[in-house]
């Protein structure tokens, strides 16, 4: 995928002038779970993601497949806040698996905690369509200095 314009910042860009501008678009694994983002903000991200292919060998969503979306959410969250000088590493990731979702689509809502000069933090709720919590989770990502382009 082509990249945009560099952006002086990246908050108030459009969901899809961020996947523009975004090296490798939406991600990879982004794209085989079916994550499919909605809003974007440095205080608050969410996207949604289809049981349907992303469950364990019983059939439930699989519990790496909330991890995954959830580490996506935070560390969006923490580029837009990180950039232009910094870049976000995700450094730490727990998560707690409430119930099971059997079907349907699962929203994930990534909060703020802490937005700072060398870390960020979210909390991430997951929930079904009936909008009962399936995972909570909560992220740290370090702000690293953005290095130079090379050249």
């Amino acid at each position: 995928m082509g990249a945009m314009t560099t952006p002086e910042t990246l908050a108030g860009l459009s969901v899809e002038e961020l996947i523009a501008f975004m090296p490798d678009g939406n991600g990879r694994l982004n794209d085989k779970l079916g994550v499919e983002l909605v809003e974007i903000s440095a205080e608050r991200v969410v996207a949604t993601m289809p049981v349907e292919g992303n469950t364990q060998p019983y059939g439930l969503l699989h519990g790496g497949a909330s991890v995954a979306l959830a580490e996506t959410l935070g560390s969006i969250g923490s580029a837009i806040h990180a950039y232009p000088a910094r870049i976000a590493v995700g450094v730490d990731i727990n998560a707690t698996h409430h119930r099971a979702a059997t079907s349907g689509t699962v929203t994930g809502v990534a909060t703020a905690i802490h937005l700072g000069r060398s870390s960020t933090s979210y909390e991430i709720v997951i929930s079904d369509d009936q909008g009962r919590r399936i995972c909570t989770s909560r992220i740290t990502c370090a702000l690293l200095d953005a290095r130079p382009p090379a050249g």
